[in-house]
């Protein structure tokens, strides 16, 4: 393998292992926002339990996440920094504004939750969360905002004197569709995985009898959070789809192993195609569907791989314009997969909580225990489509992937470093799973000291870490 092939698989890995994280920050953040909320208003010891008990959930991915997410942008200069010179003038934008505004939010005010506890009033207390959890949803903007640039570009000049793009407009960046539909895809998305993890977790101890009145709270919680943003994720990947289709039809085509240009396209559920990829072989489908999904109309025509091919040669010259296609077409499909089957275990356990009913059955615990990987392992798949259907482009109609790697960085250098950061990250993620499961296992605070849970705060106890 040469430097290009184990910088692409350097940064998969990183990116794909920093992104399990990401969703689970930012739906925790609400959720446990959401806790404290009704314990505020109602002063309910279950809800304070659950905040509490939650929060050092949320507390240990979101500290798992800021160090995964370090290691991301230190690549950008050491393994791609051809693509670091010729877009750092436009993609460096949101990535400062998401690291001196967002981050700087998040941080502040997540430290203030941590340590303010039993100093702070309640009222200002409950709005460091809210405003912590505000700086995740921002942090997630500004980030999208960037990658969105990547599959649609606009808001640029090219300098052909110093070779490289330059920065316009940073409204447009921040405002293109592109932008906007990934972002209302992206964020119910986070609240589904964040769901799932809440009501895995809440149904184990509703099991284990521990804290039963609060899990039962918790996991109707978690399971009516996924069934709103599970409705959300549809309505907002069918509108993404689209936009997909307007700006990158290659991807759409490659999604769905449509080789020739087709009215009235179907949905594949199974193709096999040959090994070079360039034409399907056996197709099991739903006829007209994919043309609805990708124009909305069940007539209308949708560009095979093939034909775009032919057209990308005239415009950008010879060369492979095509994507992996059973990478796209299986992680698009591993994707819904794994969504729909998430939604569905949500769905039955909901509907055996009705009239207060416990769930029960020799399914429950396994499927709930399985429940919070289904939207992880959703949006990983939902991730590899976006990044792997855009290629061979880094910038698409801009950049190559295979002009953007360092030119001076060998082989041995990237192998060496993916080593040691798939290493690091093995290290994180037994610190990371220790750290869950002693939480869970102890299960949440029965004896809760808390100075004056109507006012909230005290005036003589020093400022210490609550968790």
């Amino acid at each position: 393998m040469n430097s290009l092939d184990l910088a692409r698989w350097q940064f998969a890995i990183t990116t794909v292992y920093h992104f399990i994280f990401v969703p689970i920050t930012i739906g925790m953040g609400f959720l446990v926002a959401g806790l404290q909320t009704a314990w505020y208003r109602t002063n309910k010891v279950k809800y304070l339990r659950a905040t509490k008990f939650f929060g050092k959930l949320f507390l240990i991915n979101f500290a798992i996440g800021v160090v995964t997410g370090i290691v991301q942008e230190f690549q950008f200069g050491m393994n791609w920094s051809s693509y670091s010179r010729f877009v750092g003038d436009i993609f460096g934008a949101p990535l400062a504004m998401e690291g001196l505004l967002a981050f700087f939010l998040e941080s502040t005010f997540l430290g203030l939750w941590i340590f303010g506890w039993d100093r702070l009033p309640k009222k200002i207390h409950l709005a460091t969360i809210w405003l912590a959890s505000f700086g995740t949803i921002l942090s997630a903007y500004f980030i999208l905002a960037a990658n969105a640039w990547m599959q649609h570009p606009v808001g640029y000049t090219i300098n052909l004197e110093k070779g490289r793009a330059e920065l316009t407009s940073i409204v447009e960046v921040l405002t293109q569709k592109t932008a906007l539909a990934t972002f209302f895809h992206t964020i119910p998305s986070a609240a589904f995985t964040a769901g799932a993890f809440v009501a895995g977790i809440s149904a184990w101890l509703l099991i284990k009898k521990m804290d039963v009145e609060m899990s039962r709270s918790t996991l109707k919680l978690g399971l009516i959070t996924m069934m709103i943003s599970f409705v959300m994720v549809f309505v907002s990947g069918d509108i993404t789809s689209k936009i997909m289709t307007e700006q990158q039809p290659m991807k759409m085509a490659a999604a769905e192993a449509l080789y020739e240009t087709t009215e009235s396209a179907p949905f594949s559920l199974l193709t096999i195609g040959t090994l070079d990829g360039s034409r399907s072989v056996f197709q099991i489908d739903i006829p007209s569907v994919l043309s609805f999904l990708a124009t909305g109309d069940f007539k209308g025509t949708v560009e095979g791989v093939n034909d775009i091919q032919a057209e990308y040669e005239k415009t950008y010259g010879p060369g492979d314009y095509s994507p992996n296609i059973p990478l796209a077409y299986w992680s698009f499909r591993l994707m819904i997969g794994f969504g729909g089957l998430g939604f569905l275990f949500a769905l039955l356990a909901l509907f055996q909580m009705r009239r207060g009913r416990t769930p029960h059955g020799k399914w429950f615990l396994p499927a709930m225990i399985f429940l919070p990987f289904t939207p992880l392992l959703a949006n990983s798949f939902g991730w590899i489509f976006t990044e792997a259907g855009r290629q061979p482009w880094a910038v698409f109609g801009l950049i190559r992937t295979s002009d953007g790697v360092s030119a001076v960085v060998s082989a041995g250098s990237v192998l060496f470093t993916m080593i040691v950061f798939t290493l690091l990250y093995g290290v994180l993620a037994f610190i990371e799973v220790g750290l869950t499961l002693k939480v869970i296992k102890n299960g949440p605070q029965t004896e809760l000291d808390y100075e004056d849970p109507k006012l909230g705060g005290s005036d003589t106890k020093p400022l210490v870490m609550a968790y």
